[in-house]
């Protein structure tokens, strides 16, 4: 170890920016505008690790609320590898979250490590990456309403224009907590587009489409059915060039979510394990078609 002075701090914005773009660096391809959206979430829940002045870790563990928090941005910088520094901002972090559930979404080959600090497999994610352009909006209300069956009453709107207590009754039963703040900030962020789908006053599905430094990523996509998640599929992927590259982090226990990847002729390019401390929450997997995100669940 060095002689500095090690230790850690909540994070600022300004190096929250930081951490975005190591995650960038680890090949991550995070969204434009994450970091003021992730402290949002949980402006304490930001860590970051200094020898001396100089930054070289970072972890990220979002406390929703007294039961439910979520571990990730757990990167050293490579030079500051396997000196023990990771491990300290680790426990610091696990410490944050002290009595609660805590999930994450790991690198499979770090599941055993994972498991020696009580995380136990749920499930995999694996993110798909295809290419954009497959639909224009003209026509996909239509499509929605006679290819599908849909009544009549059924149509795309954007979630801003819904107010916040609809998209939040809808969101709620996909995340262990309420994160109803959070929600209002992701479907109004910039760079992205948030659609959902209403049949007569009900939500009836919904999805973020955000550009991320590489493409685009989709996050979340949830539909009640698996026509209504390829119909919100296509319309998140109208405002994208066909030269664009469109990611989806897809839950594997859904096999409806994965037919949909494959026909849109994506491919896998990343998997994760979906792992808790604590008991695994009961999540709706078949309308569950994509993660909003990796780093903080």
């Amino acid at each position: 170890m060095s002689n500095k002075t090690f230790s850690i701090k909540t994070m600022t914005t300004v190096e929250l920016s930081l951490a975005v773009e190591w995650a960038a660096e680890e090949g991550w391809n995070p969204g434009r505008f994450d970091a003021s959206l992730y402290h949002a979430a949980d402006p304490n829940g930001f860590l970051m690790s200094y020898l001396g002045e100089e930054p070289i870790g970072c972890i990220s563990v979002v406390k929703y609320d007294d039961s439910f928090g979520f571990l990730g941005f757990y990167i050293v910088k490579p030079e500051c590898r396997g000196q023990g520094y990771g491990i300290q901002i680790w426990n610091e972090g696990l410490r944050y979250l002290e009595g609660c559930n805590i999930g994450l979404d790991g690198v499979l080959a770090q599941q055993e490590n994972y498991k020696k600090f009580g995380f136990k497999l749920a499930y995999r994610n694996i993110r798909f990456e295809g290419t954009g352009g497959v639909e224009s909006l003209d026509g996909l209300n239509a499509q929605l309403n006679t290819q599908f069956n849909a009544p009549n009453s059924a149509r795309l709107v954007r979630l801003g224009d819904l107010p916040l207590e609809k998209i939040q009754a809808y969101e709620r039963p996909f995340f262990p907590a309420n994160r109803a703040g959070f929600n209002r900030l992701w479907i109004n962020q910039l760079d992205a587009e948030a659609i959902g789908i209403v049949e007569g006053h009900e939500l009836v599905a919904m999805g973020v489409i955000r550009k991320s430094r590489d493409g685009y990523k989709i996050g979340p996509l949830y539909a009640d059915t698996p026509d209504l998640a390829d119909t919100l599929f296509l319309a998140l992927n109208a405002g994208t060039a066909k030269e664009d590259r469109v990611f989806l982090d897809v839950p594997e226990i859904n096999a409806s979510a994965l037919s949909l990847a494959s026909r849109y002729n994506m491919e896998p390019s990343f998997e994760t394990a979906r792992m808790y401390t604590g008991v695994f929450p009961e999540l709706p997997f078949e309308r569950f078609f994509g993660v909003l995100s990796f780093e903080i669940g």
